[in-house]
């Protein structure tokens, strides 16, 4: 069963104002990975992350063709860390876009004056630590 616990949730929401913003790795339908920083990485939900897409470059592109990714986050500070693996689904209009966009840190909703983004939301299926030990599992 996958229950993101309020220490994910404080961690993931604040990362980027203390310093350790998530890193998603995506890959292409043809094999390439890529992997980047993503400030606006937020738990949506008791089972799910979300972020604001708003550069819609190779990740975006990524998920159109395998929306299979892996988060990471890792806070050298606390010593605290998981990888949160999953499915995204891509969101450019609607409701939960509009969720997502206002939620989104201000930093990183600032980068978007225009507000042309999607919102991704990745259904966690399973939650490792650094050593590939499972946490919690669908």
């Amino acid at each position: 069963m996958i229950k993101l616990t309020d220490q994910m949730r404080e961690l993931i929401d604040n990362a980027l104002a203390n310093g350790c913003p998530c890193v998603l790795a995506t890959v292409s339908g043809g094999g390439e990975p890529d992997i980047g920083f993503k400030g606006s990485m937020m738990v949506f939900d008791d089972e799910s992350l979300a972020y604001w897409e708003r550069t819609r470059r190779q990740h975006f592109k990524n998920l159109g063709e395998n929306p299979r990714v892996v988060v990471l986050f890792r806070d050298p500070k606390t010593r605290v860390n998981f990888r949160l693996h999953g499915a995204a689904t891509v969101h450019q209009q609607g409701p939960i876009r509009d969720r997502v966009m206002a939620r989104t840190v201000k930093d990183e909703i600032d980068k978007d004056p225009e507000r042309k983004g999607a919102a991704v939301v990745i259904r966690v299926d399973k939650v490792t630590n650094l050593s590939g030990e499972v946490l919690q599992t669908r």
